[in-house]
């Protein structure tokens, strides 16, 4: 019997159209596994079981009749839970958010998953308001890597990453300020994708301004343009949403990497230590993508270290986010959380300004070093999933997340396509991933190229299995 829990969205679909199974069906081995996997990995804050039932009989129906709704009729999907979804409360990992409320909004990513008659099966976990490269907090507990339960599932939008992996649903939005969808791909095994900032709408605004992406993490890229083709449109909610794109994502698949430049930077110039598995599972893949005809160059972008823009730009975006909250409010807030709050108060406009600038700079020369390569190819991390409770390795002398993550926030802070592509694993098993970056408004170009991997065999859409499943 096929394991549905084991296919691609596009992959039930194509059965749905023939008739192989339904959504119903579909949907209940999505529930079951969420509730297999979440005594061990804590990949939930909430599931909606009846509500997702009463979705997929609709769905089912609209089938039957011939009469699909949308791109994505009946396929489970899962919800960070930073973002707004009509129905149930969204408390973006804190103690400190009231459930009560009307809650009667989505956000506009969700929105568009609504229309086209996707199936909400549940809310992931953050950490508090997603301000760290971990999942953990005092309202959720801990979320866990599929592969080994005893490390970290990565963050922010690690409940996703863990749900994706191991079949509680095909297909998950999060949200990625500084790698919250890349990181938890790379340490779980999937494919994330954080679109140019502004290809997908987000609202409410983010307290960490135009940092803040909205993205899908999926099983394998293709997923990946299907779901971008839903929820790529602009949104009268957020005014700087990007104009629709010029076609579907996933007509451009196909393409391939042959004539594309592509410069490998191992090491960022060698401003960064990357595990040596790490290393050799990423220039396997780079060579593989010479092989399939991408001219490919090792090459380092001019980008000197701004993590302490970026942390001026993040820390006051955490002072903001937190800034209504009372004394008793406060002392609800993680320790860490609360300790970037009082840092980013405390900076002035001019210190904040000049963030920008360095921000604005930095932007410049990926902008020059585009104009000569098409793809930039990194590791999506330097290192292998770290022990879960912990937001740095041990011993690792870094005081904050940022110390370890040190290819993803800078493309955050140039608003790039950036993804995470899973292209092997270390001897414990732990997933490596690699990140592709394009120029602005060419997230089509990466996707692309992460497809040509998956298609070549080097990207594996196989999930791991945690003892508890």
């Amino acid at each position: 019997m096929t394991e549905l829990t084991e296919l691609t969205a596009a992959r039930l679909l194509d059965g749905y159209r023939k008739g192989e199974w339904g959504p119903v069906e579909a949907t209940r081995a999505a529930l079951e596994r969420a509730e297999a996997i979440q005594p061990e990995v804590n990949a939930f804050v909430r599931l909606t079981a009846e509500e997702a039932l009463e979705q997929a009989r609709e769905s089912e129906e609209r089938w039957r009749r011939g009469e699909p709704r949308g791109l994505l009729d009946g396929v489970p999907v899962t919800v960070k839970d930073i973002l707004l979804q009509r129905g149930a409360p969204t408390l973006r990992g804190s103690r400190a958010v009231d459930p009560a409320g009307r809650w009667d909004e989505d956000a506009p990513s969700v929105a568009r998953l609504r229309e086209h008659g996707a199936v909400f099966i549940g809310k992931t976990t953050t950490p508090e308001f997603g301000w760290k490269g971990v999942t953990d907090s005092a309202l959720s507990g801990i979320t866990r890597n599929p592969c080994d339960p005893s490390r970290t599932a990565g963050g922010s939008s690690g409940g996703s990453a863990a749900a994706v992996a191991l079949g509680a649903g095909p297909l998950s939005l999060g949200t990625d300020g500084g790698g919250s969808v890349r990181i938890p791909a790379s340490f779980c095994g999937i494919f994330a994708l954080k679109p140019t900032y502004g290809r997908v709408p987000l609202y409410p605004a983010s307290a960490f301004g135009t940092l803040a992406h909205v993205g899908p993490m999926t099983r394998d890229a293709a997923d990946a343009a299907l779901l971008m083709d839903v929820i790529g449109h602009p949104d009268s909610r957020d005014w700087s949403a990007l104009s629709a794109p010029a076609g579907p994502y996933t007509d451009g698949l196909a393409g391939g990497v042959r004539g594309l430049r592509v410069a490998y930077s191992p090491s960022l110039g060698g401003q960064v230590a990357v595990q040596p598995a790490v290393a050799r599972a990423v220039r396997q893949a780079v060579e593989r993508l010479a092989e399939l005809g991408a001219y490919v160059t090792e090459a380092d972008p001019d980008l000197t270290d701004p993590v302490e823009a970026f942390h001026t730009l993040w820390f006051s975006g955490a002072a903001r986010v937190t800034q209504h909250l009372g004394p008793h409010q406060r002392e609800l807030l993680d320790p860490g959380l609360r300790e970037i709050c009082a840092r980013g108060a405390r900076y002035s406009a001019l210190e904040y300004l000049a963030a920008v600038d360095v921000r604005m700079d930095l932007g410049r020369r990926m902008g020059r070093f585009h104009d000569t390569y098409d793809l930039l190819v990194t590791p999506t991390m330097p290192l292998t999933a770290f022990e879960a409770g912990a937001e740095v390795p041990k011993g690792s002398g870094h005081r904050r997340w940022t110390g370890w993550t040190p290819f993803t926030y800078p493309f955050n802070m140039t608003q790039q396509p950036a993804a995470s592509v899973p292209v092997g694993a270390d001897a414990d098993g732990l997933p490596i991933g690699l990140q592709l970056v394009a120029a602005r408004h060419r997230d089509d170009l990466v996707l692309r190229a992460a497809h040509a991997l998956y298609e070549a065999g080097v990207a594996s859409a196989g999930r791991p299995r945690p003892s508890g499943s």
